[in-house]
């Protein structure tokens, strides 16, 4: 008889293990270990609610979970319970199509309400990402990916709708970086700046970026001055086994409003590629919202190509 219970300590290892049978797709990174990584950027976090990682049972076997939360306020500084996110919904090969999936659906959906969530999504995205960064997308959790092959049918199923599409983008380190006037014009007055975290550094940056091999990337005057654009470089090192080569994601890139459209976006990203080349890094990495053309166009100017695409869901209800 199949049980449902919250999250308890010894569950870890079993959820690991759920994890990499699922057959989640290329976009998950299922080698990986417990304690370093997948503890280390969910159940670690100060965030975390055991009563949101609801954990079906076999007997005393774990055989599915489902783990709610929420998402963050717009300036990024604490959690937002009015917006709730189902962030992984996994049972095991074997027990499938028996209703489990469902029924830790509906008790996620409940806890969410209970805790005040007015609106609730299926797959994290932008401020809706406190969980699975650096173990499900690539770059940064966007929904659930296309290439993931149950997903989509399964959460349409069960009463969401697709609301936000992200395009999951690569270029490899060796490909050639374009040239033109616009570029050359920028690098005689502009340079690249790394430094650890932005200033002011929000809580939101910290609880996901903090915990990985992150830094900020900014393009500034030479003569010294404000920034035109910046970003964040994570390193995904836990893609290492299951892609087979040593990959990087950019995220977050903002060029200020009066610079947008000359070019600046493009400089700083072909930068920090320039920079990075210097590592023993052989891929690069980037997920950006189809809605935002001029993001989509920045990145295919520095010869980014879509390799998949995530989906965020909502509920109808």
């Amino acid at each position: 008889m199949i049980e449902y219970r919250s999250f308890r300590n010894y569950d870890p290892p079993h959820l690991l293990r759920l994890w990499q049978q699922a057959g989640l797709g290329w976009g998950a990174a299922v080698t990986v270990s417990n304690d370093e990584s997948f503890d280390y950027v969910n159940y670690a976090q100060q965030h975390f609610d055991r009563a949101g990682l609801i954990v079906a049972v076999d007997g005393a076997l774990p055989i599915g979970f489902v783990h709610a939360g929420f998402g963050c306020t717009e300036d990024g500084s604490r959690i937002c319970k009015q917006t709730g996110v189902i962030y992984a919904v996994i049972v095991h090969p074997g027990f499938r199509r028996r209703g489990i999936a469902k029924e830790l659906i509906r008790r996620a959906e409940e806890y969410l309400r209970e805790a005040g969530a007015e609106t609730i999504f299926a797959g994290p995205g932008p401020k809706r990402d406190l969980f699975y960064f650096g173990l499900y997308g690539g770059a940064r959790p966007v929904g659930f990916l296309e290439s993931d092959p149950v997903a989509a049918s399964f959460i349409q199923s069960v009463g969401y709708e697709p609301v936000e599409k992200y395009s999951v983008t690569e270029r490899g380190m060796a490909d050639r970086d374009p040239v033109n006037f616009r570029l050359t014009k920028i690098r005689r007055q502009w340079e690249l700046a790394l430094v650890d975290h932005p200033d002011p550094c929000p809580w939101y940056w910290m609880v996901r970026y903090g915990r990985l091999d992150a830094l900020y990337c900014v393009l500034v005057p030479k003569e010294g001055g404000l920034p035109a654009a910046g970003l964040t470089v994570v390193g995904l090192d836990r893609y290492i086994k299951t892609w087979g080569e040593q990959t990087i994601g950019i995220v977050d890139l903002r060029v200020e409003e009066q610079y947008r459209g000359q070019g600046f976006g493009q400089a700083l990203i072909l930068d920090v590629i320039k920079r990075l080349r210097q590592e023993t890094i052989t891929k690069i990495t980037a997920n950006i919202d189809t809605s935002d053309e001029a993001s989509i166009a920045v990145f295919q100017s520095a010869g980014f190509r879509p390799v998949d695409q995530g989906i965020v869901y909502r509920s109808r209800s």
